[in-house]
């Protein structure tokens, strides 16, 4: 993607394959950038930093509670409600992209940040919300008795003893919601269309043509650019997510 990114269009449009570039160009990303006859980059990347950044942080609260409820306290509904996590887990999102419209539509939510926000928080949640459940019940609940009869309150035993040791559990399910916020696009297509509010897989797709030549090159300059903040992302919390282990390692 990165090589190709480089290189002029009638180069990888050619029978000849190029490994390196050999005719190296920027011209594609600045294609990207600056040009005036296409729907801005910068608005759209702040659009999709924006609704995945608020999507991760609201699916880890809410799913962080749910798995503390199911794995540490014992109520009628929760066989039911993990029974229901699994199975809505089980049904694809296209199945439910009418609905889903005409729900933020009556909401007034289309074309807007807390919209696309809601439906991927409700998308991500089953998934962390199982996730973190098996990292809660991985942590013994004697640390925390243990906590108790050294003088903590059961809140305290829990988010001094337990909370810190489910650090790589927060970590591992907020880049699974990450990367699925931020690649998402069939619901951001048929939400958020208007081109003030697309978010970067949406502007991606303004690159192609359905009757002309499409521009391959600078696809792929946009996909590059696209991929640069998972990968910081993911740099970011990897070495937090080794710390958490070791940390959890030997605290016990």
């Amino acid at each position: 993607m990165l090589n190709t990114s480089l290189q002029p269009n009638n180069d990888i449009r050619g029978s000849e394959v190029h490994f390196w570039p050999d005719n190296f160009t920027l011209r594609n990303y600045e294609t990207v950038l600056f040009d005036p006859g296409r729907t801005p980059f910068l608005p759209a990347a702040a659009n999709s930093l924006i609704i995945t950044i608020l999507t991760v942080v609201i699916a880890l609260v809410f799913a962080f509670l749910a798995s503390v409820a199911v794995t540490r306290f014992r109520f009628k509904s929760r066989r039911a409600f993990i029974i229901a996590i699994l199975t809505i887990q089980m049904i694809p999102g296209e199945a439910m992209i009418v609905s889903v419209f005409r729900v933020i539509d009556g909401w007034h939510l289309l074309n807007t940040i807390a919209g696309l926000t809601i439906v991927y928080v409700a998308a991500v949640l089953p998934f962390t919300i199982w996730t973190l459940r098996g990292f809660v019940n991985g942590v013994p609940i004697e640390l925390e008795e243990a906590a108790m009869i050294d003088g903590c309150s059961r809140a305290g035993a829990f988010w001094r003893v337990t909370f810190p040791l489910l650090a790589p559990g927060l970590v591992a399910t907020g880049v699974f919601g990450f990367i699925q916020a931020w690649n998402e696009f069939l619901m951001a297509l048929v939400l958020n269309a208007r081109p003030e509010m697309m978010t970067l897989p949406v502007w991606l797709r303004t690159f192609l043509v359905a009757n002309g030549t499409t521009n391959w090159a600078a696809i792929m300059a946009g996909s590059t650019l696209m991929a640069i903040p998972v990968i910081v992302f993911f740099l970011i919390v990897q070495g937090r997510m080794t710390s958490g282990l070791v940390s959890g390692a030997v605290k016990g």
